[in-house]
């Protein structure tokens, strides 16, 4: 880009950079110097500032610095414009983020400077610095008025009130700004508990109305108030706009609202009105009594296989021409291989499209099927990548003049989902390297190799990319989630020989290398975190929802100690004489790396800073159990003995949780199943704090275990585990056949899925009537199948074990699978068999499970027609109901049952 005039300036102290060079840049003129910026003419700033599009421009600067902002704003505060001024203020773009003119500041221009700030969320980084600002603005805002005055005049700032701010707002008031509540995102979900029974005291009645109104804080409204709404204004809401907000609400939330809709004799419109991913919570049962489906009505729905699987069985037999269904969206999860082989050679090749579009949805053993498909049907034609879920030796037939095409190919496609053994993958590598000469010579062959990047060794990463190819391949590599520890010292060696030492970097090398930062370790980082504490700051930002190493997090905390202002506590807790607290702001420039704070230093943290900062520091992975401990002890200071916390105090410790004892728990008030769900999130419990919490809320709820609605029991959540066996033979088969897909997804003890897999059997008959679907339903239910029962199912069934299913197999039951029935896992399952299920097998054993793992081809999905299904036939005394649902794919016992459990 050639700026005008760059070279008519001779004079130092007169700047270049004019208002036209301002408007040419854009949002490049981020790449201006904190001097050149300085030296800009208050003349020229003022009519760049004047031009009606500025504000477009300074829109865009996300990747503004704190420092170049000031500089701007300081230029622009030159020039005649009123920083004040409310025209001004509107023209500042994402500067106004950084604006620092506090002093006596009215509220007026406080309540404009903060609904310009709603655009701040669009910087890369520094938002601790923008939250701070907005808590500032916020106290001016709200100076010399109630909140309950101002609420609907703060714009999304009052994301920053706390607990108690929003405890002491009038329902009133609440319902008054609910325009503006309900549409601003970042809230906690503690907020939204607080702010949604603020507003719904006001109104006094949950009905449609009210709840359309709410938006986000529709979130806290809780499982029994949905499930008590009348059903019409259920269904109603379902078909209005607010449905978008209902795949917020809690898995117990959804099923709440999904019991009610349920619940009357005619539940056709009730389904069909469910849209999106809130879908999948839809049951089995509950799809077999709906009749009116089509594949129109499933485009748009979110699914699950067990689902699809149901789905495109019962439409495949009442559809006159079956290929058509596999434009029906997700509805493609459910094609089997026998579908796949019954379709025509022409038919295939023409429908190929609706696979190729949408591979995403597709498991391994889908495509490991569509692939010998398209052998049989046209090697020729056959798209390269789909050989790499054929047996490896079938690399051999890729001669050199296709090595491009293939490269391509496969580089479009995700290596890891379409080959998932560790040997077969290096296999292909191979074939990748030498389809490459072993070297990448230029950018066009990085281009060439596209996501196969991700997958080259460590060696040709350090000797095999030459210095052209270098430069592309960063930039690709840069998007690579889960590369090796060995392909990680490679990238970090090239790294180095380009560079040099990071005690010798620049800023600006320090923001190219922007996340590879977290491949050196903590010494190299320490000498960044002295010099450009700013740039690793936002470098850590912009990895918001990684699990950065250790060393990493450490060199950020250690730009941020050495950075922050330390303000050593006037009144200092007993034991925290000398340490220093964290502050507010330190904790929101951490982020993940709070969890290098000392336990004491945690234990020391400010009343104040502890209740603005639970949410965030409940939500740290990192945290130590040690850590945890003193973060509860900390909520106990505050908040009291845990018998006197609210709902709201319990959901936002997050993590922090995890660190009450089972007394504790005991102490909690756990009578609501919002409760419950939120500290079923948390996956860590151990079996004392687990049983705890199940009898705290049946003691709290007044509940039964015979009385646990579905809802109950999806909230109850992982506590389910902790149940004895004669409290899971208590769970009305009515309730647990609605959420059969939600406990399969529970890890469980082997003794405890045994009992769920028993109270299966009542709802979908004895194992060797399951069909495909149901025990794809059954998730890790299925692992609590005896020996005998895992010995007497059909070879078909296995590739319709979920993953998890198979880990949980106990090892000993795991190596009574016969050779037939492991070589017919299919590659997925075959790859979650673990390293102890493995040690138990026999030779023949392990080379069936290898054949799985390699996409070998087994003839029984070959030979077998699409209807076709391992239950047995319905003996001729079976009622009527059961010969008609027969023919919906349905096994014989789950229907001579279903009649009995319907009517």
């Amino acid at each position: 880009m050639q700026i005008s005039n760059a070279n008519n300036f001779t004079d130092d102290s007169v700047s270049w950079v004019s208002a036209e060079n301002l408007w040419i840049l854009g949002r490049y003129m981020v790449h201006l110097s904190f001097e050149e910026i300085m030296r800009i003419s208050p003349i020229e700033i003022g009519l760049f500032i004047s031009y009606d599009n500025a504000t477009k421009q300074l829109d865009t600067v996300y990747d503004v610095t704190p420092e170049l902002a000031q500089a701007f704003l300081e230029r622009i505060s030159s020039s005649n414009f009123d920083m004040r001024n409310t025209s001004t203020i509107h023209r500042l773009g994402l500067l106004v983020c950084f604006y620092d003119d506090l002093e006596l500041l009215d509220a007026a221009v406080a309540q404009v400077l903060l609904h310009q700030m709603i655009r701040c969320s669009h910087l890369r980084g520094f938002q601790a610095g923008v939250q701070k600002l907005k808590a500032e603005l916020l106290e001016i805002a709200t100076e010399n008025q109630t909140l309950n005055e101002t609420l609907g005049s703060l714009s999304d700032a009052v994301v920053g009130l706390t607990h108690s701010q929003l405890e002491s707002l009038s329902p009133e008031a609440v319902h008054g700004a609910i325009s503006t509540l309900s549409q601003v995102s970042g809230w906690a979900r503690s907020q939204i508990i607080i702010l949604s029974a603020k507003y719904l005291a006001h109104q006094k009645v949950l009905s449609f109305y009210n709840v359309s109104q709410m938006g986000v804080l529709l979130a806290g409204v809780g499982t029994q108030a949905f499930h008590a709404m009348d059903r019409r204004d259920l269904m109603q809401l379902l078909r209005s706009a607010t449905s978008l907000h209902v795949s917020d609400l809690s898995p117990a939330q959804q099923h709440g609202v999904l019991s009610k809709v349920m619940e009357a004799e005619d539940t056709a419109s009730g389904i069909v009105e469910i849209q999106g991913p809130f879908f999948k919570e839809v049951s089995l049962f509950d799809l077999w009594r709906e009749p009116g489906f089509n594949s129109t009505v499933l485009k748009e729905k979110k699914i699950r296989r067990s689902q699809a699987l149901f789905l495109f069985e019962l439409l495949s037999k009442t559809t006159r021409r079956p290929e058509e269904l596999l434009s029906a969206g997700q509805l493609l999860k459910g094609v089997t291989c026998p579908h796949i082989e019954a379709m025509g050679a022409d038919s295939f090749l023409a429908h190929f499209q609706y696979f190729e579009n949408n591979f995403s949805l597709l498991s391994p053993y889908q495509v490991n099927c569509l692939a010998w498909k398209y052998w049989e049907v046209s090697r020729s034609s056959m798209p390269l990548f789909l050989l790499a879920a054929l047996p490896a030796r079938y690399l051999a037939s890729i001669p050199g003049s296709r090595c491009v095409p293939f490269l391509i190919s496969l580089g479009k496609s995700q290596l890891d989902s379409l080959v998932l053994d560790f040997h077969k993958k290096n296999s292909i590598l191979k074939k990748v390297q030498q389809c490459l000469s072993h070297t990448i010579a230029d950018e066009y062959a990085v281009d060439i190799l596209g996501n196969l990047l991700c997958h080259l060794p460590a060696a040709v990463i350090h000797r095999g990319l030459s210095p052209r190819a270098w430069a592309t391949a960063l930039r690709g590599l840069r998007d690579c989630l889960d590369l090796s520890p060995q392909q990680k010292a490679a990238v970090r060696l090239r790294l180095l020989e380009q560079h040099g030492l990071p005690q010798n970097w620049t800023a600006e090398t320090v923001k190219d290398l922007g996340s590879f930062l977290v491949l050196f370790s903590g010494d190299e980082l320490s000498s960044v975190a002295t010099k450009f504490p700013d740039i690793l700051q936002q470098t850590a930002s912009e990895m918001a929802g990684t699990l950065p190493p250790k060393e990493f997090l450490q060199a950020v905390f250690e730009s941020v100690r050495n950075s922050s202002v330390e303000n050593p506590s006037s009144d200092p807790s007993p034991g925290c004489h000398g340490i220093v607290a964290p502050s507010f702001d330190d904790i929101v420039k951490l982020a993940e790396a709070n969890a290098c704070w000392a336990p004491e230093d945690l234990l020391c943290l400010e009343e104040d800073t502890f209740l603005r900062s639970v949410e965030l520091l409940g939500a740290v992975r990192s945290f130590s159990l040690a850590q945890l401990r003193k973060l509860k002890e900390k909520a106990v200071q505050v908040w009291d003995m845990p018998s006197y916390w609210r709902e709201y105090h319990i959901v936002s410790l997050g993590r922090i949780a995890l660190a009450l004892n089972e007394s504790e728990l005991e102490q909690l008030d756990l009578s609501s199943i919002d409760t419950v769900a939120s500290l079923s999130q948390q996956t860590e419990w151990t079996p004392g704090q687990a049983k705890s919490i199940l009898q705290g809320f049946l003691e709290d709820s007044g509940y039964s275990v015979q009385d646990l609605k579905s809802f109950h029991l999806v909230g109850l959540g992982a506590t389910l585990c902790a149940m004895n066996i004669t409290e899971i033979s208590l769970i009305k088969i009515l309730e647990f056949r609605v959420v059969v897909a939600r406990i399969g997804t529970l890890l469980c003890s082997p003794q405890v899925l045994a009992e769920f897999k028993r109270k299966a059997e009542v709802v979908f008959g004895e194992p060797t009537d399951w069909s495909r679907f149901v025990l794809q339903e059954l998730g890790t239910i299925a692992a609590g199948l005896t020996k005998e029962e895992l010995r007497m199912l059909d070879k078909d069934l296995m590739p319709y074990f979920q993953p998890s299913a198979i880990k949980c197999l106990p090892d000993e039951i795991f190596k009574e699978l016969s050779a037939e029935q492991i070589a017919s896992l299919g590659p997925e399952n075959a790859a979650a068999v673990t390293p102890a299920q493995r040690r138990q097998l026999s030779m023949v054993q392990l080379q069936s499970l290898q054949r799985a793992l390699d996409g070998a081809k087994t003839r029984s999905w070959l030979d077998a027609p699409p209807s076709a299904s391992p239950a047995r036939t319905p003996s001729s005394k079976s009622p009527p109901g059961a010969w008609v649902s027969r023919g919906l794919g349905l096994g014989y016992p789950l229907l001579v049952l279903m009649p009995k459990l319907v009517w």
